[in-house]
């Protein structure tokens, strides 16, 4: 299975999306993975379990610790692991591997005049290759979801998917006439032909759109009444960074560290290797600044062993409450002085940013400025080259928010993570479903916090910017903007749908609204009509 993986890997081509890559030297790594094999040989030496059964058994038990994971994103990883145990099963009974066998010459001799779409349980990264050759045109998956690797993938080649049905495989069948609604998250299965000619309408429509969103990309993000505003990229890995360039983005507003540090077998990255993501990064943005934030892991966030010797960030009652963070870094002070170090050397080669996650108190951040000095210090003694690096916080705790002022005069810029901020003020487990539904960006305390964190940043002369999912959301575009924000960080393919929505506001018109905006009816209608 892993020769295929090589194999797949060798055989990309330049055209294909760098994502395909990057996940297929992720599953890559998962087969070979300490956590799966080596714990998969235990139940078969202690337990006589066969080698499916074995696998199987393990993955069970992987399972269940994504399940309690915190952060979506990652509790969303599951699927990767699932979709190499597939595959790892398919290999020894002996099978194509799944997904890959449909993709191939049989499914080329149904191909006529209709195109076709792909329905299955699920689709790996890897298997998605089959799509280069045009034979399925979108496709719809049981499992899944917005931030699933198979999500991403698909999104980068610009295919229609809807993940996360649960029952497509099993109500669809062939020569359905399918309709694959994307933006919508919705699949029409054999549409009335009114609403197949009213989509088919929407397709040119889609199309028309994209062709001019497109040249926006160069276009210089400035509101009606003259405001510039900075677009940037959240990513993940450092081969995202071509990504952000071709989407147009400024900068990287947000790369997102601890991908670097997740499913390692239990192996930390060394500093090198760190310095060499981080400088890949640097360079792939050809001058533009990159914002670099500091491992976010922790209880919720497992790197498949205990540091320091004792299980203590293991069965926390709560783990979004728990060691995570800048918490768990100031913790594990070895590890993030290395960190710290490789982020350092990677600013000689262009303009780089340091942001802490998750700070509450003041004297956290008083500790990174000791361990930067610390840092900065050893580079020195070994003249080792690096560049003026500014530092960040994110605003994800109510009570960071409510204490800037005293925070703001140690720091150079603000970055304000809306997804933790709004599951905090609230108090919503978000991995929870039972509450799920409670999780509202509209609340009037939610937004009533970041009018308060923009406006006293600002007032204090530092730049703030939204990272979370509300600056890729346009529904909060003219909000944002009304509230004084001028920076903006979301994923790629997002960026120029907010252009477009910036390069149409006028931002004074919308400041002069916000007061009442902020006290009216209209903030309980637009809460009641996002929760439904």
């Amino acid at each position: 299975m892993a020769e295929e993986l090589i194999r797949l890997r060798a055989d990309l081509t330049d055209e294909a999306p760098p994502e395909l890559g990057a996940l297929l030297d992720v599953h890559l790594m998962l087969a070979r993975d300490d956590a799966l094999c080596e714990s998969a040989l235990h139940w078969i030496q202690e337990r006589r379990y066969n080698a499916e059964w074995a696998l199987s058994a393990q993955l069970e038990v992987l399972a269940r610790q994504f399940d309690d994971m915190e952060d979506e994103y990652l509790r969303e990883r599951k699927v990767d692991l699932e979709q190499v145990v597939g595959r790892m099963l398919s290999t020894l009974a002996g099978q194509e591997s799944p997904g890959m066998a449909a993709m191939g010459q049989g499914a080329r001799d149904f191909a006529g005049a209709d195109p076709l779409v792909l329905v299955a349980a699920d689709i790996s990264p890897a298997d998605m290759l089959g799509f280069r050759d045009g034979v399925f045109k979108g496709f719809i998956t049981d499992i899944g979801g917005k931030t699933s690797h198979t999500a991403i993938v698909a999104r980068s080649m610009d295919i229609p998917a809807v993940v996360g049905t649960r029952e497509a495989s099993r109500l669809i069948r062939q020569d359905d006439c399918v309709i694959i609604d994307g933006d919508a998250g919705a699949v029409i299965v054999n549409p009335s032909p009114i609403v197949l000619e009213e989509y088919r309408f929407r397709q040119r429509q889609a199309e028309l759109e994209r062709a001019r969103l497109s040249r926006l990309r160069h276009t210089r993000a400035v509101t009606l009444d003259g405001q510039s505003v900075e677009m940037l990229a959240n990513i993940e890995l450092p081969q995202d960074a071509q990504g952000a360039v071709e989407a147009g983005a400024e900068g990287v507003g947000l790369f997102r560290s601890e991908f670097l540090f997740m499913n390692r077998g239990g192996q930390l990255p060394a500093e090198e290797e760190q310095f060499e993501a981080y400088k890949a990064v640097v360079m792939g943005m050809q001058g533009r600044p990159v914002t670099i934030r500091t491992v976010d892991v922790g209880a919720d966030k497992p790197l498949e062993r205990s540091l320091g010797g004792e299980g203590r960030h293991d069965h926390v009652l709560n783990p979004a409450l728990g060691m995570r963070a800048i918490r768990w870094s100031l913790s594990e002070p070895g590890m993030f002085r290395q960190q710290l170090r490789a982020i350092l050397r990677a600013s000689a080669h262009g303009p780089v940013r340091l942001l802490v996650p998750m700070v509450t108190h003041l004297w956290e951040i008083k500790q990174v400025h000791e361990c930067l000095a610390r840092v900065r210090s050893q580079l020195a003694d070994g003249q080792v080259a690096i560049g003026h690096v500014e530092l960040g916080i994110m605003i994800e705790v109510p009570a960071a928010a409510l204490i800037l002022p005293s925070l703001l005069p140690w720091v150079d810029f603000i970055s304000i993570g809306t997804n933790d901020l709004i599951q905090y003020t609230l108090a919503i487990d978000r991995a929870d479903e039972s509450v799920a539904h409670l999780y509202d960006p509209w609340h009037p305390a939610v937004l009533g916090l970041l009018e308060q964190v923009i406006r006293q940043t600002r007032a204090a002369g530092k730049s703030v910017c939204v990272c979370g999912e509300m600056a890729g959301d346009t529904l909060f575009t003219e909000t944002l903007l009304a509230m004084g924000l001028r920076s903006f960080s979301m994923h790629p393919a997002q960026i120029a749908t907010v252009k477009q929505r910036i390069l149409r506001a006028d931002t004074a018109r919308l400041a002069s609204t916000l007061g009442s905006l902020l006290t009216s009816e209209q903030l309980a209608a637009a809460s009641a009509q996002e929760l439904h």
